[in-house]
């Protein structure tokens, strides 16, 4: 397995390594080695793994009792700072293995393995770490990049359907940044990407990583540029949090969140309609829901704790056209009003 992707992330050095199928086995490290599984992916993949520890599969694991029986276990086998941090999984497991990799003896390696779309497109680059704290996305985090990420395209077949879409709103938002020839390939290509085509999954993640990998060389600490890859995650986290993250999958309000940035972007006269259009039919092409129906749960607290709002105002990303967006400082009755178009 060659590496096929090398990013300097602040003083970090993250390499990303494709492959048909999953290989737990390396780095080497004397210092030790942990590997964090959900219920899920420890079936499927943990067989062998040197000292696994299963956390329960969902959202609802991503909590700081995770996070203490991680570094407990790290503890408990005496691993040092040169030990390595696996996390095996989605998102949930590669925020929580991350996080807890930044906070062990300040800091030890980490190796992610992500196991859907979703992760492999954008949790798993960048050093975001997190957990949800008192209800609300992400509250608690630290920037921590990962030393090696494992994508092996071949873990997607054993993904279900709507895992799978989850991922590919991710993959839209970041097409929507920075990769038009994604973009129409996840238009005109939908059949295949149904299929699980492995080469094309694998064409698709490697886009991603190519675009979000520019940025965050560029920022890696959400200070600029970087905060475009929040494009659809500020009303889509605060969906999440109103609905106890037990409704909606990540990518499902994600997409719905694209959708709403799209109608911020309508109403202040930001975003162009024939482009707006494009994104709309794209994401109704893959079934999610853009509307918002009568009954909707309040999304002002999760709007109040959104970590980009300053002085009061919500740094909203919004797409102008292809490859063009723009983060603009809006008030909540702008926000309101997305809502309600």
């Amino acid at each position: 397995m060659s590496a096929e992707l090398r990013l300097r992330i602040g003083q970090s050095t993250t390499e990303v390594r494709f492959s048909g199928s999953l290989d737990l086995n390396g780095p080497a490290s004397a210092g030790g080695r942990v590997t964090v599984f959900d219920s899920t992916t420890s079936a499927l993949f943990g067989a062998g793994a040197e000292n696994p520890l299963v956390l329960p599969a969902g959202e609802a694991a991503k909590q700081w009792g995770s996070a203490e029986r991680i570094l407990a276990k790290c503890a408990a086998l005496g691993m040092g700072r040169d030990g390595v941090l696996v996390g095996v999984g989605g998102g949930v497991i590669c925020d929580l293995a991350a996080f807890c990799a930044s906070l062990y003896m300040r800091g030890c390696r980490l190796v992610l393995a992500p196991t859907t779309l979703l992760a492999m497109v954008d949790a798993c680059l960048g050093g975001k770490t997190g957990i949800d704290f008192l209800g609300y996305k992400n509250l608690v985090g630290t920037f921590y990049p990962a030393e090696q990420i494992l994508i092996a395209a071949g873990c997607l077949r054993h993904l279900p359907e709507r895992e799978l879409r989850s991922g590919i709103a991710e993959a839209i938002k970041t097409a929507i940044i920075g990769d038009r020839m994604l973009f129409s390939l996840l238009r005109d290509r939908r059949e295949e990407i149904a299929a699980r085509d492995e080469d094309l999954l694998a064409e698709i993640v490697g886009r991603c990583l190519a675009v979000k990998g520019r940025i965050v060389e560029e920022d890696p600490t959400e200070s600029g540029e970087r905060a475009l890859l929040n494009l659809g995650h500020t009303f889509g986290h605060a969906l999440e949090s109103a609905t106890g993250f037990a409704v909606w999958s990540h990518g499902e309000a994600v997409a719905w969140g694209i959708g709403r940035a799209i109608a911020a972007g309508r109403g202040l006269g930001l975003t162009d309609p024939a482009f707006a259009a494009e994104v709309v039919d794209l994401l109704q092409a893959y079934g999610f829901t853009l509307t918002t129906a009568a009954g909707f749960p309040d999304l002002a607290p999760g709007f109040a704790r959104d970590k980009k709002r300053r002085g009061g105002r919500v740094r909203l990303v919004i797409p102008r056209s292809h490859c063009q967006c723009v983060v603009r400082d809006v008030e909540d009755g702008d926000l309101t009003r997305a809502l309600e178009s």
